[in-house]
Formats: C-alpha cells, structure tokens, sequence
C-alpha cells in the first residue's frame, strides 16, 4: 500500500507542477495580454484533484488522520481554478486579472499543503 500511496503522491505533484507550469509558461504573455490557459493547466489541475481524492481514501482506509477541514479548503481552491480553467480553456485571450488569480490560487494551495498541519 505504502507503494501505491508514493505512486498517487509523485502523480499528484506532477499534476501540480503542471499547472503551475501551464500558468508560468503564459506569464509573459500575461505581461502583453495574450495570455490563455492552456490545455497543461486542465490537465494538471484534473490530475490533482482524481490523485488528492485518492489520497484522502487511502489514508482513510489505512486509519490514519484526515484534516477534513484542509482538505475542504484545498478541494474549494481547487474546485474554483477547475471551473476558472475550464470555462475559459477555449479563449484565445484570458484577462489578466482572471489569469492572475488562478496562478494566485494555485500557489496558495501549495503553500496550505506544505505549511498547515
């Protein structure tokens, strides 16, 4: 199991290094107003919610402690970049304060992750 869980952790850092990617890769185009998301940020931001679910199912059956209330707030900031990436995934032209967010909201759930125990 202990395999299994490494495995889903590695996947889910890979989806946030995706998304925060997609999003570091457009910031120059952010700069001029050309910024988009791009078809990473979807991917990535998808990948970390199907692996943190996961996640939060194997340490459950394992019996071990679950902050429910961590996990409640990284799922809503995951949840509102989902549906910001989603809605505009299509448009040539994101705002740069809609683009700003969601990079915004990406690295706040990094550090809620790594800093709230």
């Amino acid at each position: 199991m202990d395999v299994l869980i490494s495995v889903f952790v590695g996947l889910h850092i890979i989806g946030i290094a995706s998304l925060l990617g997609g999003f570091l890769t457009q910031m120059k185009a952010m700069g001029t107003g050309t910024a988009r998301f791009v078809p990473a940020m979807l991917h990535g931001a998808l990948t970390m919610l199907v692996t943190g679910v996961l996640l939060v199912g194997f340490r459950e059956m394992g019996g071990g402690h679950v902050n429910n209330i961590k996990i409640g707030v990284k799922l809503a900031v995951l949840f509102v970049i989902l549906a910001l990436v989603y809605v505009k995934r299509d448009e040539e032209r994101v705002d740069k304060a809609l683009f700003g967010a969601v990079g915004a909201l990406t690295v706040i759930n990094i550090f809620i992750a790594v800093l709230w125990h």
